[in-house]
Order: structure tokens, then sequence, then C-alpha cells
């Protein structure tokens, strides 16, 4: 599809009407995702935005907007953040963006997305049909290293880290602000990470600069909408929303890969 162009301080803009139908709900969703309400429905937004432009452009445009997300998550959540498990998942996560890099261009990202979501939708059926006896229990420490790994991998690619870390701390049953400060915490430090990187291969240019200007105002919105709703939530309702993003996700990931 042909974009159209702008030109905003300089820079070429994406303009054409159908990216920013996609990206708008993309951005604003990952807000509310972030905030940690809609936990798991924040994966959907880079296949949102490749409705209208390749996936490796998506997530560069939003690479600016999580950090922006990022950055009002952490003043609003800092102090509820679990450090014990930050101690397990963050250097994962930061050895799985050292795999992204190495095999940028390597694997395909709808490979990518195939695996994430058929191991999103497993991850599910487990829980379903084989559910803990008792809530709460930690899984292995081991696994959750791997799933580190794997969601920081996936966040690189296409922002999809979600799915992976959610698999490991939504079983724990930790209360809602915790789970969403420490996950904050983890996805702050992983999206700075990707900067060089992204740089390094080309993926910030001009062109997405200008356009994530453009959605920056964006940003912010979502994630404070999304914390006063965490904040008021039943958590019951809060883990019925959590899984049900998830399912979405898988479906759309996997969707999206065998497609």
């Amino acid at each position: 599809m042909a974009l159209g162009h702008g030109e905003v301080t300089g820079f070429a803009l994406i303009t054409d009407p159908v990216f920013y139908a996609v990206a708008i709900p993309a951005v604003l969703l990952t807000g509310l995702a972030k905030s940690g309400f809609l936990s798991g429905f924040g994966a959907l937004a880079v296949p949102l935005m490749a409705l209208a432009v390749p996936v490796p452009q998506a997530a560069a445009i939003m690479l600016p907007l999580l950090l922006v997300m990022d950055a009002v998550g952490l003043q609003q959540l800092w102090r509820q953040r679990d450090n014990a498990l930050l101690r397990l998942l963050l250097p994962a996560g930061l050895i799985g963006v050292g795999v992204g890099t190495l095999l940028f261009g390597v694997l395909s990202s709808k490979t990518v997305s195939a695996v994430v979501g058929a191991l999103t939708l497993l991850f599910l059926a487990q829980r379903l049909f084989f559910p803990p006896r008792r809530e709460g229990v930690a899984p292995s420490r081991p696994l959750g290293f791997a799933l580190g790994i794997a969601s920081g991998f996936t966040s690189f690619v296409s922002h999809a880290g979600g799915p992976p870390i959610s698999a490991y701390v939504l079983p724990l049953r930790m209360p809602p602000l915790t789970m969403t400060a420490t996950t904050a915490v983890f996805f702050a430090v992983v999206n700075s990470s990707k900067c060089i990187p992204y740089a390094w291969l080309g993926l910030i240019d001009a062109r997405n600069l200008a356009t994530s200007l453009v959605l920056i105002p964006l940003a912010p919105v979502g994630v404070w909408l999304g914390v006063r709703l965490t904040r008021r939530i039943d958590p019951t309702w809060f883990y019925r929303l959590a899984y049900t993003g998830m399912f979405l996700a898988g479906v759309k990931l996997l969707y999206d890969g065998l497609s």
C-alpha cells in the first residue's frame, strides 16, 4: 500500500489516513496494556499497525511511543515493583534483545508471530485443562529465565514480549499493582536497550521518527487511564482480562504467522 507524505519540521511523514485509523487505536491499546489494565492486549499493537505498514516499520514507529509510556508507568508504579522477580527476569530480557539483534533478518516476523502465538495458546490451554493445585506458586526459575529471554527476543522483533513474560508472572497471582509495576520496569529496561540496535539496523529514520512524534501525545493517555482503573479493579476481573488479552493476542499472532 502506497503511503502518503507530508512535511513536518523538515521530516517526511506518513499521511495515509488508513495508517492512522489503525495506529491511533493501537497506541491507546498499548497504553492500557502498559498500565496492567488489559494486560496482554499490547501484543496486538504492531499486528494492527502492520495492516498499513511493514512489521519492521511498525515496530520502529512504536519504539519512541513505548519509551514515553514506560516513563509514565515508572513515575506511577515504581514503588510497587518486585525487585526479587526483576533480578531474575531483567538479565534474561536483555539476553533476548541481544539474540533478537543477532537474528534480525534471519527469522521472519511471520515465523516469530506464529511461534509466539502458538506458545501463548498452549500456555492458556494448559492453564484451562490442567490448572495448578495451588495458585500463587512460582513456576521454576529456569523456566522464568527462559521466558524472560523469549520476551526480550519477541519484544525486539515486534514488541510482542507480553505473552511470554505473562506466562510466568500471571500464575504468581501477585496483587495487580505489583504485577503491573514489575512488568513496567522490565519493559522500560528492555525497550531502552533496543534503541541502539534499532538505530544500528537502520530502523530509526526521519520518516518513522516524525510519525512517532505525531502520535506521541496519545502515548500517556492510555497509561494514565489504565493505572487508575488498575487501582480500582477487582483482582479476579484483572486476571480475567489479562488472560483474555493473552488469548486474543495469541490468536492474532498465530493467524498473522500462518497467513
